[in-house]
């Protein structure tokens, strides 16, 4: 990494989906399927990779019940919540452009 801040975050929230799955849970804790319904063009198998990896990178908690069948929440991590400020600008961002490109 040359040390450039925006190459650092890339980094880590890098590829179509981690950004997507971190502000789904800006509202609270979610369940697998919840997340996978939420996000109706992800994968199962891409949305498991990018848990983990978010998982592995601390933006997120995963907690597992002793249930059968187990039961595995989501949320965002201490860590995590401080990407809520970046996430909240994409979304006031992404709302003018969809705004500026309706109709075309």
């Amino acid at each position: 990494m040359s040390g450039c801040p925006v190459e650092a975050t890339l980094s880590v929230m890098g590829g179509k989906w981690k950004a997507v799955i971190l502000w789904r849970l800006v509202k609270g804790t979610k369940r697998f399927n919840e997340l996978e319904r939420s996000i109706s063009q992800i994968t199962r198998k891409m949305l498991t990779e990018q848990l983990r990896e978010l998982e592995r990178d601390n933006l997120i908690i995963r907690n597992v019940y002793p249930e059968v069948p187990p039961k595995v929440e989501y949320s965002l991590s201490d860590y995590g919540r401080t990407f809520i400020p970046v996430l909240q600008s994409m979304a006031q961002w992404g709302l003018v452009h969809l705004e500026r490109t309706a109709g075309r």
